[in-house]
């Protein structure tokens, strides 16, 4: 599912921001990757999507190597990962339903079934009855919701998540990780990128956690074990 085999990532001059780094996440996990600040994380969500390659090394997502994908199949590739970001980034212009539907116009679904597929994924993260809501009327939970609807209705494989409550209050930071739980029973393999030691602690999932670009450590149900 996702595949990183003697990864390196170099900017410039400087320490290399992620250094031979190896990894396998298996389709339906749920995997949290924890770090201080300049560990890696960002540069590895970028490789995963394709936004930069590897110095070194290879990368592999849905069995593509990323490596060899031409520049005009990365539209294709992007459609089979679903991403959420801290800031939300809706279309501020539009509704809730249409920031839903926006998505799969993306990918030229029917109208038929944008009519079906909408409200079913946002009636799944609790917004059915906002659906002609703007962003600017919503609580930031609420705007979450939206962006892991959107993130959710083209049902990609896997689902990738930059510190999907850090613009969130510990309430909604805890119902935003109850429906990225049930989105993985679901059968999506749910990365997540955070701070949140609270919830990292809490929810024993597997855990990698980064240092200085490498992984120090890969527990099975582990902790947020980040020393400064």
């Amino acid at each position: 599912m996702i595949i990183l085999d003697k990864v390196s990532k170099a900017y410039n001059k400087g320490a290399p921001a992620l250094n031979d780094v190896s990894l396998h996440i298996e389709k339906g996990e749920f995997v949290f990757i924890v770090g201080d600040s300049g560990a890696g994380k960002s540069t590895l969500i970028r490789l995963l999507l394709r936004e930069e390659i590897p110095t070194s090394g290879k990368v592999f997502v849905n069995n593509t190597d990323l490596s060899k994908l031409k520049h005009r199949k990365i539209p294709i590739f992007r459609r089979g990962v679903g991403v959420v970001f801290q800031d939300f980034r809706l279309l501020k212009d539009r509704n809730v339903y249409e920031n839903v539907a926006f998505a799969q116009l993306i990918v030229q679904k029917p109208a038929k079934e944008i009519r079906r597929n909408v409200p079913a994924m946002l009636s799944m993260v609790g917004l059915a009855e906002k659906y002609k809501a703007r962003p600017k009327e919503l609580s930031g939970g609420e705007q979450q919701r939206v962006a892991l609807a959107r993130a959710l209705v083209n049902r990609p494989p896997i689902l990738l998540c930059d510190e999907p409550t850090g613009n969130l209050d510990p309430k909604n930071s805890w119902e935003i990780m109850k429906l990225l739980e049930e989105i993985n029973r679901r059968g999506t393999t749910v990365v997540v990128v955070t701070h949140n030691s609270e919830i990292v602690n809490a929810m024993q999932k597997r855990v990698i956690t980064m240092r200085r670009g490498v992984i120090v450590s890969d527990e099975k149900k582990g902790g947020y074990i980040y020393e400064d």
